[in-house]
């Protein structure tokens, strides 16, 4: 049975590749933040107590901060897989708070790496790398373009790209970049552009918001389906040789696309309901990311197969029948007892 790491199998990322792997016999190993509140509720479907007999997810406190936290884990561990998806990685936040994203997005890529060199496991590697390093390069994009960040975060994956590929020439270490284009999900995090959109229009075809606030509607991104590209993750770990690699559409969509698709189909005019707010501008804007993934397709075998429109209608349809399971949800909650009221 092959082991895999997952760092980041809380978000949406790490819970479709747990799915993944587990379907294909994986014993799945997750690293988690110590919170006081309970931020698994991505994998909790898949979540079964360690002492039942066939568990084959387990989870493991801890961060990308702590060096030496993640040698101990690995070397207990022995991996076969190691997939680094943790980040600080939204790219408007990053401006907030750069130091930290730095730090986890950047450094924390080459902890890991240290950390498994240290450890002296032969294991093979995969940085969750961004379309967001080409920046200001125009399209399309592709594994030979040049990077030109226009974020913080940007940068950060920049440079765990290199780090990645020196302990490749420098230690011999199987570890690949997937260059990702944009890809999400109804288990996209609800301050991203794709999600805040869909989530918003469900609640306001509910009548329980009017108002969505935007900032810029002109940025044109390749927007895939987050499913298919964990698939890609570990098809790039399964070749013979460790290389770099971009998955995308190719279909270019802007945000004004994305958001005229979602409000259509639901039925609702978006022009009755978006407006303007300029603090959800960057100070800096990346304007065009289109990738040309005709490299994985050749080599892996890897495709899209859904582009931004099917996307934006699977995210509606989804936020629209979760907005419903909470309502029922909170009918059917029983009320109070007669003592409890009269106290």
């Amino acid at each position: 049975m092959k082991k895999a790491l997952i760092t980041g199998i809380t978000g949406q990322d790490g819970s479709y590749l747990a799915e993944l792997l587990l379907s294909k016999g994986y014993e799945v190993h997750g690293l988690i933040r110590r919170s006081s509140t309970f931020n698994t509720s991505r994998i909790d479907h898949l979540y079964k107590d360690p002492h039942e007999p066939g568990a084959r997810m387990f989870l493991h406190y801890g961060d990308l901060s702590d060096g030496a936290r993640l040698v101990t884990l690995l070397a207990g561990i022995h991996p076969d897989e190691v997939y680094n998806l943790a980040a600080q990685s939204h790219v408007r936040v990053s401006f907030d708070e750069p130091e930290h994203t730095g730090d986890t997005t950047g450094i924390g890529s080459i902890r890991l790496l240290e950390a498994v060199r240290l450890a002296g496991i032969q294991c093979r590697f995969y940085q969750a790398s961004s379309s967001e390093m080409f920046g200001a390069s125009p399209p399309p994009q592709n594994e030979d373009t040049l990077f030109y960040p226009r974020s913080p975060y940007g940068a950060a994956k920049v440079y765990s790209y290199w780090v990645t590929r020196n302990y490749r020439e420098a230690y011999g270490l199987f570890a690949v970049n997937g260059i990702l284009f944009n890809h999400e999900s109804p288990r996209r995090g609800e301050t991203f552009v794709t999600r805040k959109i869909t989530r918003s229009v469900a609640r306001i075809k509910a009548g329980l918001e009017h108002n969505l606030y935007m900032g810029n509607l002109d940025s044109v991104r390749d927007w895939g389906y987050a499913p298919e590209y964990v698939e890609g993750m570990w098809r790039m770990l399964q070749a013979d040789e460790p290389r770099d690699y971009v998955l995308a559409t190719g279909v270019p969509c802007t945000v004004k696309e994305f958001l005229e698709t979602a409000f259509d189909h639901a039925g609702l005019d978006w022009h009755d309901h978006v407006k303007f707010d300029e603090r959800y501008l960057r100070p800096t804007e990346v304007d065009s990311l289109i990738g040309d993934a005709s490299h994985a397709e050749s080599a892996l075998g890897w495709k899209a197969g859904v582009d931004a429109t099917q996307l934006a209608r699977i995210m509606v349809d989804a936020d629209i029948a979760a907005l419903e399971c909470e309502g029922s949800a909170w009918i059917d909650t029983p009320l109070l007892p007669a003592w409890d009221k009269a106290s």
